[in-house]
């Protein structure tokens, strides 16, 4: 593993570093994916435009979609230096340009790229991914929001409708998104994973409902979203018909690679941990950092986070070297959902009885590890729940056999539904 830059990665993040010194917003704080207020998606548009003009909003991609051109560790160096400089504006393009652009690049036609990849990059429009459903869990081949085709709509250039009806959930942003992909059955005759089609929508097509979800932590950027006769043209379809599942398989596989950075902070949050049993006193006035039970407790974390910190280098070494980084992704994502929600229950506890008190002008730290308790069992399910993971890990790194699958061959109308 190297820690370090090469000569030509320190001279970009040199021109980087400068760059941001010079144009980066001051003082303006973002929010998390969804619940961004008027103010905040005036910025992060702004941040956006200015980033686009610049060459750096799409580092990756090519000029001519209105990227840099440049590499994967470029892209990776330029979200360091922009976290570094405590910038966190880009949630509302997190997802569009993450999974819903790169999936239209790879399957739409000339006219769609040209009509949607540009003003996506410059922050002009937004976009939501409609997977997830409510009987669907993590089984996203198990989808039934239904797309039927009108035979009386064929027009004189061969395009026609599709009717749309159904329901997704948990749909990041999609009260604010200008378009969406979204994944639809058109064949219950055919097995679970062959039925399905992947289209872009118009969120603001009639019959489609949006509706926030108001989540413990207070957050509002999850949304139910409905579809009742919603018309799609069979023009708007991304990949061929009855081939969703290979399509959305594109937009994970740009999930993945979309997450950048380096591990995260040295130490995680066991630094503010111990910061805040510094200011807690026991019984007899001592600080509770003077408690070895404390220490050990939060020296644990400390080694976890270091030790996910060192396997993001894994894959930063990798992507340096032009290599495709391995399951390093997978693992962290399961190992640092389960300790985020352990930390913040073990500092949420340490503050005894004040532990409830959830107003950042009063609790300790501004009530982060607070926040940290009502949002972080959702990470345990958000990108694929912990179950998911370890069958990824089990069957595609250590080569274990496959769950036993009993919907295997079986048309998805006659599958059981538990009725």
């Amino acid at each position: 593993m190297d820690f370090n830059d090469t000569p030509e990665e320190a001279e970009y993040r040199a021109k980087v570093r400068a760059w941001l010194e010079e144009n980066a917003p001051r003082g303006v704080k973002g929010a998390s994916l969804g619940d961004e207020d008027e103010s905040q998606m005036d910025a992060c548009k702004a941040w956006q435009a200015k980033k686009a003009a610049a060459g750096y909003a799409q580092i990756r991609w090519p000029k001519e979609w209105g990227g840099g051109g440049g590499t994967t560790i470029q892209s990776v160096i330029f979200a360091q230096e922009e976290s570094r400089m405590g910038v966190q504006l880009g949630g509302p393009f997190a997802i569009g340009l993450g999974m819903c652009i790169p999936t239209v690049m790879a399957t739409a036609d000339d006219e769609t790229k040209k009509r949607f990849v540009g003003p996506a990059v410059r922050g002009e429009t937004i976009w939501c991914q409609l997977f997830s459903e409510p009987a669907g869990g993590s089984d996203v081949a198990a989808i039934r929001t239904r797309a039927i085709k009108d035979e009386s709509s064929v027009d004189a250039n061969g395009d026609f409708d599709w009717v749309v009806n159904g329901q997704k959930i948990w749909t990041s942003g999609a009260h604010y998104a200008d378009y969406g992909i979204v994944l639809v059955r058109t064949d219950p005759d055919a097995v679970k994973h062959k039925g399905l089609t992947m289209f872009w929508i118009d969120m603001k097509s009639p019959g489609v409902q949006c509706k926030t979800i108001h989540q413990m932590s207070g957050a509002r950027g999850f949304n139910e979203v409905f579809f009742t006769d919603v018309r799609i043209k069979d023009s708007q379809r991304l990949g061929a018909l009855h081939d969703g599942w290979n399509v959305s398989i594109i937009t994970l596989m740009n999930e993945r690679a979309s997450v950048g950075g380096g591990g995260g902070a040295r130490g995680g949050g066991a630094i503010k941990a111990l910061q805040v049993a510094q200011k807690i006193r026991d019984e007899n006035g001592d600080p509770l950092s003077n408690n070895s039970t404390v220490r050990e407790k939060i020296a644990e974390h400390y080694v976890r986070a270091e030790g996910l910190r060192f396997t993001g280098m894994r894959s930063l070494t990798a992507l340096s070297q032009g290599k495709t980084p391995g399951p390093e992704q997978s693992v962290s994502k399961l190992v640092q959902a389960a300790a985020m929600q352990d930390l913040a229950e073990f500092m949420v506890d340490l503050q005894d009885q004040a532990g409830i008190i959830r107003d950042p002008s009063l609790a300790v730290e501004n009530a982060d590890f607070q926040e940290m308790f009502l949002g972080s069992p959702g990470g345990r399910i958000a990108g694929g729940t912990d179950e998911i993971l370890r069958n990824i890990i089990a069957e595609r790194v250590l080569g274990l056999p496959g769950e036993i699958r009993v919907d295997k061959g079986i048309p998805f109308k006659d599958l059981p539904t538990g009725r």
